[in-house]
């Protein structure tokens, strides 16, 4: 009896064991291959398509870099044209060959307007005593222009048409380079429309001008419809997208500089023809 007492309190005191655990399958580092196949997908189009600059090597120790370099495909540089060679050599030699020495250096000052000169009379008191030091030529696109001054009669040039945004503003300014360049004494060319006004005194600007050896020009990358945008894929070879600028048509360039500008045709050629035009000329 006390045997059978002492059964039951060990049975009811007794705690269950779990069973035993099942290991499950082990699994698969999938995420090493996921990075592995990136990695070689990366390889293969860089040996593919291999970059032609290395800015990223900039970041690195140069022995890092060698050795990526040598491993890739040597970029083979292209045919040039014909046109290429020719506007190459005459632009080589036009650098090359020493300018006229001027007695009396002379400021071209090129007006570009579609007619009259609102601010004639502010010019002539910037100008009034400086008589031999500067040239004056206007062309007109619109309307013969009506002076007010005496310093600008007689001082238009033949003019045609000009549609801004278009080549016809380029043949303007060639225009006026060709007549302001027949006086070998202008060494400097600015180019002004009828807003321009002087914010400094001649001498100031005379000085400036006659004492570098640099032109001025206005050019910038605009990525929208009204600058990368007129790019076409018909200038192709000489101009290449990433080269391709915008900028305003105003400019200060010395002679030299001024008979690239004549003597070039390759590159005015490609803008005549495929440079696109803008739907709306507003900043265009």
């Amino acid at each position: 009896m006390k045997a059978s007492q002492v059964w039951q309190r060990g049975s009811k005191d007794m705690t269950a064991m779990p069973p035993p655990r099942q290991r499950g399958a082990a699994k698969k580092p999938m995420w090493i291959i996921v990075l592995l196949s990136l990695v070689c997908v990366a390889l293969i189009g860089a040996y593919a398509y291999p970059p032609r600059r290395y800015s990223a090597c900039y970041f690195f120790a140069s022995s890092v870099c060698t050795p990526f370099k040598d491993w890739l495909p040597t970029v083979t540089r292209r045919e040039r044209t014909d046109e290429e060679i020719i506007s190459s050599v005459v632009m080589r030699d036009l650098l090359a060959m020493p300018m006229p020495v001027s007695k009396n250096p002379k400021i071209a000052l090129m007006f570009l307007t579609p007619g009259s000169l609102p601010f004639e009379k502010l010019w002539e008191k910037f100008l009034q005593g400086h008589e031999g030091r500067y040239s004056i030529y206007i062309h007109a696109s619109r309307e013969r222009p009506v002076h007010s001054s005496s310093l600008f009669v007689g001082r238009e040039i033949h003019s045609e048409k000009v549609v801004w945004g278009r080549i016809s503003m380029v043949d303007a300014e060639k225009r006026l380079l060709a007549n302001a360049l027949e006086d070998v004494d202008n060494q400097f060319f600015v180019l002004l429309s009828d807003s321009c006004v002087p914010l400094h005194t001649f001498d100031y600007i005379y000085n400036f001008l006659m004492g570098t050896n640099v032109s001025f020009i206005d050019c910038f990358l605009d990525p929208g419809p009204h600058g990368s945008g007129r790019y076409s894929v018909e200038m192709l070879p000489e101009i290449e997208q990433r080269d391709f600028r915008k900028g305003a048509q105003w400019f200060a360039v010395t002679r030299r500089h001024a008979l690239l500008i004549l003597a070039d045709h390759l590159y005015y050629n490609k803008f005549e023809l495929y440079c696109k035009v803008c739907s709306s000329f507003i900043d265009c």
